[in-house]
């Protein structure tokens, strides 16, 4: 047993294997998150009753959705306590998202209107 790699002898170490890569949020967070989506879903509904346009109301459901998902990945997947580099990630990748889009609805509107929005067949 001496000669054994993987013996623990009581050596007075604490082997304790928690290396604080865990975070514990507070309730009081996760519930004014929770609130904070509530309150955005229904914004989303109510934005959904009010005609600004098309282009108008996509931009407005794409903002609401990216703090929605913002705050989810910020305080339920606990990014807000983690390394700064991986929020770098995050905001890269969301820019990245809202460039794609944003440029592929500049593009929409040159040939929207040769579209014939007709529900019959050929």
């Amino acid at each position: 047993m001496a000669n054994d790699p993987y013996a623990h002898a009581d050596d007075g170490h604490d082997h304790d294997h928690d290396h604080g890569l865990a975070h514990v949020a507070q309730v009081r967070v996760l519930l004014s998150t929770w609130i904070a989506l509530m309150i955005l879903t229904a914004l989303t509904v109510a934005a959904t009753r009010i005609d600004f346009g098309a282009s108008l109301n996509l931009a407005i459901a794409m903002f609401i959705a990216v703090t929605k998902s913002t705050l989810v990945v910020l305080f339920f997947m606990h990014l807000f306590y983690d390394k700064l580099f991986h929020s770098v990630l995050l905001v890269g990748g969301i820019l990245a998202a809202s460039l794609f889009v944003g440029f592929a609805l500049m593009d929409s509107s040159q040939y929207q209107e040769t579209i014939l929005w007709t529900y019959q067949a050929p």
